[in-house]
């Protein structure tokens, strides 16, 4: 077997730092990193990552694609709402999302007056739906610096509250854009699969949310296995845990942050990100209502055989 030295690029490195650049993206991964952190740690990842010219073809591709395909089947389990708490909160937010228009981003990132917006105004719009809803939602923006083999970096996404009737409280993540933080170079189209499996949006426990973070992190390993290339270290799992479990400042009032006739903010790729955004999650919701009938089906007929097998024991 032919097999050649398979060095990482500036570009799918770059790309993959920046979250991934697919269509879907509304503001994940490196959306907020600066142009210099993002080449000095694409430059250190070169240097003294796992990969370069020491990363060769590997023979076992297949181990490889038997692999994904056993991690494919476990994303189904992992969609499914715990508590029906979180599966309304998922109808709520998926709906509010939808009714979003672009008259509606007219807010703006706190103590970022110019530039782009990077979706801060959709996250802060959905909070003020929810609020008015009765929820307990707020954006919440957390910031990281860099440890070891995890870089720094800081994310936003949006949180519920949810206070149960013996006093406790739960907080339930939302992220918007939940699929770009793992789109990879040169994926292979078993993954691709798998990423588009995902949900548009994730509502949920952070606990569930865990077990969606170590699934895809295996799945990119083996995919960018299969390329003899290495896991960046923006795509591992002490890095995408950060986003979510570092410490976070919550931001509730929307309405402070309405923009001045001095403060310009570029909407315009918000406007766009909405768009697609609300066509991804169309189109999921249609295939899920489109698969209902077949699960409930399904059921129906497994009921009569496993009473005809438990009757063949019987006798």
């Amino acid at each position: 077997m032919d097999c050649r030295v398979c060095v990482p690029t500036w570009d799918w490195l770059a790309r993959g730092a920046r979250g991934g650049g697919g269509v879907g993206q509304i503001g994940g991964g490196f959306s907020h990193e600066s142009e210099h952190d993002l080449a000095l740690m694409v430059s250190d990842f070169l240097e003294n990552g796992s990969g370069g010219a020491d990363s060769r073809c590997s023979s076992d591709s297949d181990s490889a694609l038997s692999d994904l395909a056993h991690l494919a089947e476990k994303i189904p389990f992992c969609k499914i709402p715990v508590a029906q708490y979180e599966s309304d909160l998922l109808s709520v937010a998926n709906s509010l999302i939808l009714s979003i228009n672009e008259t509606d981003l007219q807010f703006v990132k706190s103590g970022a007056c110019t530039g782009a917006c990077n979706a801060s105004c959709i996250r802060l719009s959905l909070v003020k739906l929810l609020r008015q809803s009765g929820y307990d939602a707020a954006v919440c923006t957390t910031k990281w610096q860099g440890s070891g083999k995890v870089p720094g970096g800081d994310h936003e996404y949006i949180d519920v509250v949810n206070y149960t009737s013996i006093g406790t409280s739960e907080r339930l993540i939302i992220d918007i854009d939940f699929r770009s933080h793992f789109e990879i170079a040169r994926a292979v189209d078993s993954y691709d699969r798998i990423l588009n499996s995902l949900p548009v949006i994730y509502v949920g426990s952070l606990s569930r949310l865990k077990q969606f973070l170590q699934i895809m992190v295996e799945a990119a390993r083996s995919s960018l296995k299969q390329n003899s290339m290495p896991l960046p270290p923006w795509r591992s799992l002490a890095y995408l845990q950060a986003k979510w479990q570092s410490p976070y400042e919550r931001q509730f009032n929307p309405e402070e942050q309405k923009i001045s006739k001095t403060c310009f903010v570029d909407h315009k790729q918000c406007s766009g990100h909405l768009k697609r955004l609300q066509s991804l999650l169309q189109s999921e919701m249609e295939a899920e209502r489109l698969l209902k009938p077949m699960h409930s089906d399904n059921n129906w007929r497994l009921k009569p055989d496993r009473r005809r097998h438990s009757l063949f024991r019987n006798l």
